[in-house]
Order: structure tokens, then C-alpha cells, then sequence
């Protein structure tokens, strides 16, 4: 938001979590008061009934990115979903749309008979995957029934990356991690104490978000709502939050510290005056 106010820029997400309306307080989403300081764009736009994909959201962010590049202003990204960015940046393979009824009869399935399958008919994706990884598996099957050629295959073409066509200033953020799981942990308790309980139980007593939504997978949520159904204390739940979240940052550290090229600048910075200066020096070379 400093950044915006002197560069008059827009901050745009890309955070996979942060796109729903339902999830501001778990997903840290910026307040009201933040969204008024300056312009936000793709935060809390998406209900939570609606499936959304990176690929909807790179179409999204590009639409975003050209705005603000036609009304002058600099467009600001920001968030940890590293799918999303390596979409928008180098594009999205060309997978047709898998028949509603294959993919229906896949999701359906246990995870154990779907990995089973793919290990016939993709045995190398089923290699690569964790047997008890629902969503990768499923979608994996899913794409060689439907189309008859493995995912890897589909996933070696891109098509609409605006890499070429922009010029990037990316800064990655990899701070102390003690620094880091200290903040993690202290997030979920201003969640807890900021009304996360309410957020959650609106959401899981609405009849048209399943238990395999995507929205219901976002750190925080199964968590939370087993303490509103009496499954554990609202203190496990506190532990059992920090934790995930925790897992998820030292997984998210660790991809962003080896998947971006080479040339993309890595700051330990954690205060606002050091993070600006890296990012004015990268405007300005």
C-alpha cells in the first residue's frame, strides 16, 4: 500500500484464498480500511459456491493489469500463490473441458481406487503423486480419460503468458523463518480473537458450499469449523490452525525461494522503509 500511494498504483491479488468473499477474516484478507486507502482489485470477488481456477484468474489479472496500465497507474501484485503467477506469467496449457460427466464420476471416486486407475493409465503422473492427494490425482485421471493423453502432455504446451509482453520488477520475500512462524501463529490468533468463529460458521452452514469446495480447503477452515461442530477446543483448534499454516509457509518458503528464475530478487527485508527501497532501486534499473 506505501508502494501504491507513491507510485499511484493498484494492488492487485494473487492469492488463491483471498479471492472469496466468504473468507476476509481467515484469509487475511485487507480490511475496508486498507481497500479505501488505495485501490484493490480480485480481493473478495468470487462466492464461495463457485469454483475458481488459475486460469480464470490470470484472465482476471491480465484484464486488471491493462486497465491500470491505460489509466497510467502501476499495477502491484501481490500473494503467495506461486500457480497463479507462473499462469499469468508463462501461461496455461490448453486442456479442453473434461466432460461433466467424467469428471463427476471421478471426483465421486475414493482417492485410493482414483490413484489406482491413474497408475493404469498415467503411470507416470500416478508415480509423481501422492496417493492421498485428492485434487491432483483426480484432475490427473480426469485429463487422460477425457482427452487420451496424459496431463504432463498438455502441460508441456502454454499459451496466453504476458511475460513477453510486460516488464516484470518481481521481489520475492524471504524473511527469518523464526520471524515468519512467529507472525503465522500470531495471525491465527488475532483471526480467532477477530471473528473467524462467526466467518467459518456462516460458511459451512451454507447448503450450496460442500465439504469439497475449494473454498472450505483454505487453511483455517476445517480447523475452525471442528471446533464449532465440538470435534476438538477452540485452543486445538488455535494449535491445529498454527500448524497447518506454519507447514504451508515453510512449503510456500521454500518454492519461492527455488522456482522463480535466478534473476528474480530475493530480500530478507521485514520493515516497510527497507521492502520500498528494494523495490524503488528495482523500478529504476
Amino acid at each position: 500500500m506505501a508502494l501504491a500511494e507513491r507510485r499511484d498504483g493498484i494492488v492487485i491479488n494473487a492469492d488463491s484464498a483471498q479471492v472469496y468473499a466468504d473468507l476476509r477474516i481467515v484469509s487475511a484478507r485487507p480490511s475496508a480500511a486498507d481497500e479505501a486507502r488505495v485501490p484493490h482489485r480480485l480481493f473478495g470477488h468470487v462466492d464461495g459456491a463457485n469454483d475458481y481456477s488459475a486460469a480464470r484468474w490470470a484472465i482476471e489479472a491480465r484484464r486488471e493489469i491493462a486497465a491500470a496500465h491505460r489509466a497510467g497507474r502501476l499495477p502491484i501484485l501481490v500473494g503467495g500463490t506461486g500457480l497463479y503467477l507462473r499462469t499469468l506469467l508463462d501461461g496455461i496449457a490448453p486442456v479442453p473441458d473434461i466432460d461433466p460427466a467424467i469428471r463427476a464420476a471421478i471426483r465421486a471416486m475414493p482417492v485410493a481406487e482414483a490413484h489406482r486407475l491413474l497408475a493404469i493409465d498415467d503411470p507416470v503422473a500416478a508415480s509423481r503423486l501422492a496417493p492421498a492427494d485428492t485434487t491432483r490425482v483426480a484432475r490427473a485421471l480426469e485429463v487422460v480419460r477425457a482427452t487420451g493423453r496424459p496431463l504432463a502432455d498438455w502441460q508441456a504446451e502454454r499459451i496466453g503468458g504476458i511475460a513477453a509482453d510486460i516488464v516484470l520488477v518481481p521481489l520475492v520475500l524471504l524473511p527469518d523463518r523464526d520471524w515468519l512462524f512467529a507472525r503465522c501463529d500470531a495471525r491465527l490468533e488475532a483471526m480467532l480473537a477477530g471473528g473467524a468463529e462467526a466467518e467459518i460458521a456462516r460458511l459451512i452452514a451454507r447448503d450450496d458450499i460442500g465439504p469439497s469446495a475449494p473454498v472450505r480447503r483454505a487453511i483455517g477452515v476445517a480447523e475452525i469449523a471442528g471446533w464449532i461442530t465440538g470435534q476438538w477446543s477452540r485452543d486445538e483448534a488455535l494449535a491445529r490452525a498454527q500448524l497447518a499454516t506454519r507447514r504451508y509457509a515453510k512449503r510456500q518458503y521454500t518454492w519461492f525461494r527455488h522456482q522463480p528464475p535466478p534473476g528474480w530478487r530475493r530480500t530478507d527485508a521485514t520493515d516497510t522503509d527497507r521492502l520500498l527501497a528494494c523495490i524503488e532501486v528495482a523500478l529504476v534499473s
